[in-house]
């Protein structure tokens, strides 16, 4: 009996997918979007680019598209300084953005944070 249960709720389901697809088909909205896609590529197919080449083109009418931060952006927050560190004891050289560096944390452990924190270079 499991089985034609199991029949029973895929078919509602079927006939509730279906249902739903054609409404998204009356919509006109979809229309649009459909055939604004379907213009695209053929302007593609036409000039012979990828999507990669109109991705690249939009981003340089609109760098956000790019992927990447944008650079000097209002609402990012700017980078935080370059700092660094000089082991007098081994003369070994740490630079960081960040405090959370696992050889200054070792550094810390050893030596205090204190002695670690006089150690950055100007």
């Amino acid at each position: 009996m499991a089985k034609i249960n199991d029949y029973y709720q895929k078919k509602q389901m079927v006939e509730k997918l279906s249902e739903e697809l054609h409404q998204l088909e009356q919509d006109n909205a979809l229309k649009q979007e459909l055939k604004f896609e379907e213009e695209v590529r053929g302007l593609m197919k036409e000039y012979e680019k990828s999507p990669r080449d109109v991705l690249e083109i939009l981003a340089t009418i609109d760098p956000s598209l790019a992927g990447g931060k944008v650079e000097n952006s209002p609402t990012g927050r700017p980078k935080r300084p370059l700092k660094t560190y000089k082991n007098p004891h081994t003369g070994e050289m740490v630079k960081t953005r960040g405090g959370n560096h696992k050889v200054l944390n070792e550094w810390r452990q050893q030596y205090g944070k204190e002695t670690v924190q006089s150690w950055q270079q100007d």
